[in-house]
């Protein structure tokens, strides 16, 4: 085994300390109070002299690392002392200087981490901002020009307050979204969960989105014909709301005249798989790991014409995690994307 190298430090010096003493002593007893050390006493005195002063050597020894080390957390800011008192003391200089290491680079990790968040929620602040302060002035903007006489023209006063109306619907929007989130993260949502027909909930949602895909001449339809129900379980509304985020997605994103295609397959043991399929323009590979943040938006001025709060998917992640499931993208630039999500099956009686 490899002897630590203070145990090595220490054992040399008590051997030369030892030594030095055990001479002089000698010399002095020979030569200055002429008598013989009996073997049996100078053994005695060699072991005395060598015990004393390894354990003397190897304590300060320790001692001074530790004070040295203790000095160097508390001078490096990256480094809280506090983080050294929970650990043994070593007096191996290799496992200290690796100690030192481990500890910069969990703190480094924790710096990097608190950025990224910081970052993160001065980018989330600015979004909102944003998003509130565009319907906002839009609002503004019409009511002023009201105030300033234009009520008195019926053809403009009936547009400006269509207009305004439709910037009180986007806030409302936005604020029941950012309300639905926060629930979510809080686990302060209850889930009514119960078994459902997957394949009603889906025709529902294309029947409430015909006139959008009207405007997009945007074709729904499911991958074949289900004869038999699929029942599985969660909260039906939720999940309503879930297929309806994904599917709206594809009818803005989609190519005019292009299709969405929803089909529902098995998955793992007890499992199924909800897949929305289109053949839209696709998202590049750099803005997947994103989607589903708050606000993110892969075409912010694209995104901006088609409308809504810019929560829908972050909104649809959550609402699928809160059911203990997961959810998939895949989308190649150009060709389109496919969203999927499992859900539990009911097990057959």
């Amino acid at each position: 085994m490899k002897i630590k190298k203070t145990y090595s430090f220490a054992f040399w010096t008590s051997f030369y300390i030892t030594l030095i003493t055990s001479c002089a002593l000698f010399l002095v007893a020979y030569f200055f109070l002429n008598t013989t050390l009996t073997l049996n006493f100078l053994l005695l005195f060699i072991g005395v002299i060598f015990i004393v002063t390894f354990l003397i050597s190897q304590y300060r020894l320790e001692i001074f690392i530790y004070q040295r080390l203790k000095k160097i957390y508390n001078s490096v800011s990256i480094l809280d002392s506090s983080d050294f008192n929970k650990t043994s003391i070593t007096s191996d200089i290799d496992s200290l200087s690796k100690e030192v290491q481990k500890f910069a680079q969990n703190k480094q990790e924790q710096i990097k981490i608190l950025t990224l968040r910081e970052n993160y929620r001065r980018e989330f602040l600015g979004n909102v901002s944003h998003e509130l302060k565009t319907p906002l002035f839009t609002v503004q903007g019409y009511l002023l020009t009201l105030a300033d006489g234009a009520i008195n023209d019926k053809k403009i006063s009936h547009k400006y307050i269509e207009r305004a109306n439709k910037g009180v619907d986007r806030l409302i929007a936005i604020v029941k979204d950012l309300d639905l989130i926060s629930k979510l993260e809080s686990a302060d949502l209850n889930l009514n969960k119960q078994p459902f027909n997957i394949i009603e909930v889906i025709q529902s949602v294309f029947d409430l989105l015909e006139i959008k895909t009207k405007k997009r001449n945007i074709s729904l339809f499911l991958d074949k014909q289900y004869n038999y129900p699929i029942q599985v379980i969660g909260d039906v509304e939720k999940i309503e709301q879930v297929l309806t985020n994904l599917i709206v997605n594809s009818i803005k994103y989609g190519k005019i005249g292009g299709t969405t295609i929803v089909s529902v397959t098995p998955f793992e043991k007890e499992k199924i798989l909800v897949k929305i399929s289109d053949n839209g323009e696709g998202i590049k590979a750099e803005h997947k790991a994103r989607l589903f943040e708050r606000f993110y938006r892969v075409d912010q001025s694209r995104s901006r014409e088609q409308g809504g709060s810019g929560l829908g998917l972050s909104i649809v992640k959550h609402i699928v995690e809160a059911h203990n499931e997961q959810i998939f993208v895949e989308s190649e630039f150009k060709k389109g994307s496919v969203f999927s999500f499992t859900l539990e099956k009911v097990e057959n009686i």
